[in-house]
């Protein structure tokens, strides 16, 4: 597959393309400055107790406090809160995180208020960014991803990526791990970590925990709330855990993101560093490399595929719903089953990308065309499991219902991408409704009787459609005559091509707007 990274930067955010084939399948957008990323690190502090919820609000500086639940906590919430104490009171050199006596695990069916009281100064991971009007979703399970391994400070688990499949390797990589991994830590370790020697795996262990000590050495410095740890820009996120051999190029059309993403590269993957290339043309780079056409096709409430099959996605407050419609695709010599397949294994591949493009998170029901067939139905579920799969975000997928509506929760990190396609009607505001014709003149008339007699203008010019200046104007008897007995005042009409039907404006003497 060949997969490529277009990233366009501007004043204002950094925009990242990750294509694969050429198509678009996924879109990350940077806000420069953003405070509140996931991965982020925060000394808080405890600012009220909910017993009710069993969870806690947290101060990180965000104007909502942060939610952490009693789940979020971890097992060893104890121990983590005494190696945090000694921190903030400068006593971190008395003991190493390798030494400190762990405290027994804290039971799943728990309260908070037997673990955290109010006032109390805590180091949170930012969870779920900042979501609508909900504040940050934090937990204090800390974890470090790096290039081959994701340390868990306080954990005893070796856990091994899914991906790799081969039990020999797995083995391998476990006993590896086992041998250099210091005490009272625990990792999970990556794909890309797969057939790498243990002095790779060592070198970025060791960045890792001394990471992680760092951190609780300057706990005395600091006052919550205050960001102890940022976590790697987007740019660098995505070539840590995507990078692999399959990326042929990465094109940066900024100079300083230039040379940032190539001493990254050369820190994570010296081999790879020739695929970085800097953009120099006259064309916007989104537009040169047609994302900005697949972005106005791709975003929206309806999303066609070429074939003619499209999807309608709507939006709710409590899920997502998408809608398969067949279009003009029929194969005349195929059954109705038979089309209604085919056109859902269509569907389902753009149905994988859209949720991974939109970046979409929560419920997400399907309403895939009816399969009357039980080996369809296990075909299409097939399908999208194997198009899913090259989504990152962990997802869970329901058999097809006999209705043929399919149900994914997928995780929700980060608020959904959103690209505007549509524009709100300057005729009827997005209400979807005019003002009735009948009742223009009346409404003009108001005004003008308003402006004359109430405000004494001396002068007006009232500028309306071409269709409406011949109604007031035409004829003998018109209405501008009849106004003009009626005020004493001649009322200058002035046709305009570019207003909508049911739009004027009243203008004073001196050219200015008036009244609408």
């Amino acid at each position: 597959m060949n997969r490529e990274l277009i990233i366009d930067s501007n004043l204002s955010e950094v925009n990242i393309a990750l294509l694969e084939d050429k198509n678009l399948v996924e879109l990350h957008r940077e806000q420069i400055n953003n405070k509140f990323t996931v991965g982020d690190v925060f000394l808080g502090k405890v600012k009220k107790i909910m017993p009710g919820l069993n969870a806690a609000f947290v101060d990180v500086g965000y104007e909502k406090d942060a939610f952490l639940h009693y789940l979020d906590l971890g097992p060893q919430i104890r121990t983590f809160n005494k190696y945090v104490k000694l921190g903030v009171l400068g006593k971190a050199n008395l003991t190493s995180h390798e030494t400190l006596r762990r405290e027994k695990d804290i039971e799943k069916t728990g309260k908070i208020t037997q673990v955290l009281i109010s006032g109390q100064q805590i180091l949170v991971q930012i969870a779920k960014e900042p979501i609508s009007t909900k504040g940050p979703r934090i937990s204090t399970e800390i974890s470090f991803p790096g290039r081959f391994l994701v340390l868990l400070p306080f954990s005893n688990k070796i856990s091994i990526s899914q991906k790799i499949k081969s039990s020999a390797e797995r083995n391998r990589l476990k006993r590896l791990i086992t041998s250099i991994l210091p005490e009272n830590y625990g990792v999970i370790i990556r794909t890309v970590a797969e057939n790498k020697k243990v002095a790779e795996l060592d070198a970025d262990l060791r960045d890792l925990t001394g990471k992680w000590e760092s951190i609780i050495k300057k706990l005395s410095q600091l006052k919550a709330p205050h960001k102890v740890l940022s976590e790697l820009d987007r740019t660098s996120q995505i070539l840590r855990d995507l990078l692999n051999e399959s990326f042929n190029s990465i094109h940066v059309n900024d100079p300083t993101l230039y040379e940032e993403t190539k001493a990254y590269i050369s820190t994570i993957a010296p081999d790879k560093i020739d695929i970085v290339k800097r953009y120099k043309g006259r064309v916007p780079i989104f537009d040169y490399y047609n994302i900005g056409k697949q972005l106005r096709s791709s975003f929206g409430k309806t999303v066609t595929i070429r074939s003619g099959v499209y999807l309608v996605i709507e939006h709710t407050e409590a899920l997502h719903v998408i809608d398969i419609n067949s279009g003009h695709r029929v194969n005349k010599e195929n059954s109705q089953e038979e089309n209604a397949l085919l056109v859902n294994m269509e569907a389902a591949t753009e149905v994988a990308r859209q949720l991974r493009l939109r970046d979409m998170g929560g419920i997400i029901v399907i309403d895939f065309i009816d399969l009357h067939d039980a080996k369809n139905r296990k075909i299409l579920f097939q399908k999208l499991i194997e198009e899913m799969s090259k989504d990152r975000a962990k997802h869970t997928i329901l058999p097809p219902s006999k209705f043929g509506l399919v149900q994914i929760t997928r995780q929700r990190v980060r608020p959904e991408m959103i690209v505007p396609v549509l524009e709100k009607c300057p005729t009827c505001n997005g209400t979807g409704e005019i003002k009735s014709s009948m009742i223009l003149l009346d409404d003009i008339e108001n005004n003008l009787n308003y402006l004359i007699h109430d405000q004494n203008e001396k002068m007006l010019t009232l500028c309306v459609h071409p269709y409406i200046d011949a109604f007031l104007t035409k004829s003998f008897m018109s209405t501008q005559m009849r106004w003009f007995l009626k005020y004493k005042k001649w009322i200058k009409i002035r046709p305009i091509n570019d207003y909508q039907l049911m739009e004027y404006h009243f203008f004073n003497k001196n050219g200015d707007i008036i009244k609408r």
